[in-house]
């Protein structure tokens, strides 16, 4: 007699919610590649996050991935995965140690992260008001691959400014200590009142690592940054216009009256100083000012 074996039933599929699913992994794919395309997300970050396998980078085709780079279409993404030796159905979750390690390398090149003329260090400076710290700021949490000196001042902190991130808030026998142990890379009285300095062992210790390192001050910092350290790239983060400076200004509503005229004419005579910078960027955007920032540290040319 032949046996014969009852065969399991299927279960059923919620074609709905898989559906539901289904669009909802497209459109974050979609903003994914939106956000590498407009310089929002780093590409060596993409690649960290796709190590998540419930992240939109993770299910993200690599020649997809490619072709968020300028200048990189279908046919050339394609010749990419054959150099790489990757399959064009890989996704970037799906890659194995050494292709991920090749398609780092790719990319590491390509953003020009590895070019032997990019700086070390990069001093983002520009007058008051600028968002010089909103647009450091906006590398910090988008391109972790950056490490930002924290400043030391004399001045009192800011309402949610907090001690060890956003500056190193120190009386003046404190400063004068540092001073005179040589311990600052630059230090300038800002605006008549309080000093600002640059801690020396941090930046000289990223450099040693071969890591970028970007220094947010002012401009007399910078100027003496590239008296001491001329292979520093300088970089001068400038308004859109004049009444968008003493709108932020006005905006910022953390001085008093008399500090801000103060601040506002100090901010004159910083803007003329933008022609000794290596390089003049424009704050409309913030993320588009961030992105223009970082592809100088890395060495792409502008």
């Amino acid at each position: 007699m032949t046996e014969q074996r009852r065969s399991t039933p299927m279960p059923e599929v919620d074609r709905v919610a898989a559906n539901r699913a289904a669009v909802a992994a497209r459109r974050s794919r979609a903003e994914l590649k939106q956000r590498l395309r407009s310089g929002e997300l780093s590409p060596l970050r993409a690649i960290e996050d796709s190590r998540d396998a419930d992240s939109a980078a993770a299910s993200l085709r690599v020649p997809e991935f490619l072709q968020t780079f300028p200048s990189v279409g279908e046919v050339k993404s394609l010749r990419i995965l054959e150099e790489l030796a990757i399959s064009p159905r890989k996704r970037l979750g799906g890659l194995g140690s050494k292709q991920r390690a090749r398609l780092i390398d790719f990319v590491r090149e390509r953003v020009g992260a590895s070019a032997p003329g990019a700086p070390m260090l990069t001093v983002l400076a520009g007058p008051t008001a600028v968002g010089k710290g909103t647009v450091a700021a906006y590398v910090r949490e988008h391109y972790p691959g950056i490490e930002h000196s924290v400043s030391v001042t004399t001045r009192p902190p800011r309402p949610g400014e907090e001690h060890g991130r956003h500056y190193f808030f120190v009386d003046d026998e404190a400063f004068d200590r540092m001073l005179a142990a040589d311990e600052l890379l630059e230090w300038a009285t800002v605006h008549n009142r309080y000093r600002y300095g640059t801690p020396r062992g941090p930046v000289v210790e990223a450099s040693d690592r071969g890591v970028r390192i970007l220094l947010e001050i002012d401009l007399q910092g910078a100027r003496q940054v590239r008296a001491s350290m001329p292979e520093a790239k300088l970089v001068f983060l400038a308004p859109p216009s004049w009444d968008a400076l003493v709108g932020r200004l006005l905006g910022r509503g953390t001085e008093d009256e008399e500090e801000r005229t103060r601040r506002l004419e100090t901010a004159k005579v910083e803007l003329a100083a933008a022609e000794e910078f290596d390089a003049v960027i424009v704050n409309d955007e913030v993320p588009r000012a961030a992105a223009a920032l970082v592809e100088i540290m890395n060495g792409v040319a502008r």
